[in-house]
């Protein structure tokens, strides 16, 4: 896994997303789900942002001491999960989705949880 190319993708991804939601959904859903649609957004280019710092900070340490890169993968299966869900209600307006999008919140905590204590050791 290479997280600065993950997430500048990602960022890319959520400006697209960002867009379309400002010129292309706005007046032809409801505000309610323009706000559901907005909080993935705002979510996904945050954790996109994460992957991209932890990758740096990642890439500056010594390869042979180098820890496994799985924060970033927790903050990349939480952008899925969490922000998969919150567009699919979006799309679908079928809110029972959104069971499952406090498991992307929690990856994205785990992550940054993760992130804190590999630096933290360093």
């Amino acid at each position: 896994m290479n997280p600065i190319s993950i997430g500048a993708l990602l960022s890319g991804l959520g400006v697209i997303f960002g867009a379309f939601g400002t010129h292309g959904l706005r007046g032809k859903i409801g505000y309610d789900l323009l706000q559901i649609y907005e909080t993935g957004t705002h979510y996904m280019i945050i954790h996109a942002a994460a992957i991209l710092m932890y990758g740096l900070w990642h890439r500056s340490q010594p390869a042979a001491t180098r820890p496994k890169c799985w924060p970033a993968t927790a903050f990349l299966v939480g952008i899925v999960i969490f922000t998969g869900s919150l567009y699919t209600i979006t799309f679908t307006a079928i809110r029972e989705f959104g069971m499952i999008t406090p498991v992307g919140g929690v990856l994205m905590i785990v992550g940054w949880i993760g992130f804190g204590k590999q630096a933290w050791n360093k």
